[in-house]
C-alpha cells in the first residue's frame, strides 16, 4: 500500500450546478471542481446542451466533473463525446471495470455503512483516482443531505478521500478538522432551492473549508 495522501490544503467541490453564475461564482470563490449531474431523477440534473454552455464559461484550472449513477454505456460514451469533461463520478452500483472502461480519470462514490470496508474498497478500485463518502440512504443515490459517522473514516489511507453528505457551512470546518479528507464536495448545503446556489452559503462554505477569496 503506498504512503498516505497528506494535502497542503482542502480542495473544494461544488457539485449539482445547473446554472453559468452558480458556476463562475463557485470558481471565483476558489472552488477546485464543480459538478455536474447527469443523472434524470436527479432534481439537479443538466442536459448537455445546458452543460455545455457552463462548462464553456468556466475559466482555466477549474475541474469539470459528470456524475453518472449506474448509466447505460453508450450514455456516458455520448456524454464525452459532446463535453470535455475532466473527470468523472460514478456514484452509483458500478463495478470497477465498468468505471475504467472509459479511459477517463475517475472518482467512485461509496455510500457509507457500518459494514463498510473503505481497505477492500480502495483495492477493488485501484484504478479510482479517488473515492467520494456519501450517506447510505435505502434508494436515494446522494443529495440526502445527512451527514454519516465521520469517525468510520480513517486518518490515514492509501487514496484521496472526498468527503460528502450533508456538508454546509455550519459544519464543514468541524469536518475537515475531524476527518482530515483530500477534498469536500458540498451540494444542497448551499442551495437556496434544489439545483440554485445560495451566493451568501457558498461565500460561508468556502470560509469554513479554508478557501476564502472574499
Amino acid at each position: 500500500m503506498s504512503s498516505p495522501i497528506t494535502p497542503s490544503r482542502t480542495r473544494v467541490k461544488i457539485c449539482g450546478i445547473t446554472r453559468i453564475e452558480d458556476a463562475l461564482l463557485a470558481a471565483n470563490l476558489g472552488a477546485d471542481a464543480i459538478g455536474l449531474v447527469f443523472y434524470a431523477p436527479s432534481p439537479r440534473a443538466v442536459h448537455i446542451a445546458q452543460a455545455r454552455e457552463i462548462v464553456q464559461a468556466l475559466p482555466p484550472f477549474v475541474t469539470t466533473v459528470g456524475l453518472f449513477v449506474n448509466a447505460k454505456v453508450a450514455e456516458v460514451q455520448q456524454t464525452l463525446q459532446a463535453l470535455p469533461l475532466d473527470l468523472l463520478q460514478f456514484h452509483g452500483e458500478e463495478s470497477p471495470e465498468y468505471c475504467a472502461q472509459f479511459n477517463r480519470p475517475y472518482i467512485k462514490a461509496i455510500r457509507m455503512q457500518a459494514s463498510t470496508d473503505l481497505v477492500q474498497l480502495a483495492r477493488e478500485y485501484a484504478t479510482a483516482h479517488a473515492l467520494l463518502l456519501d450517506t447510505y440512504v435505502a434508494g436515494v443515490q446522494g443529495g440526502t443531505g445527512i451527514a454519516f459517522d465521520w469517525q468510520q473514516v480513517p486518518r490515514e489511507f492509501s487514496k484521496p478521500l472526498i468527503l460528502a453528505g450533508g456538508l454546509n457551512p455550519e459544519n464543514v470546518q468541524a469536518a475537515i478538522s475531524q476527518v482530515r479528507p483530500y477534498a469536500v464536495d458540498v451540494s444542497g448545503g448551499v442551495e437556496a432551492s434544489k439545483g440554485i446556489k445560495d451566493p451568501e452559503k457558498l461565500i460561508a462554505f468556502m470560509r469554513g473549508a479554508g478557501n476564502d477569496n472574499q
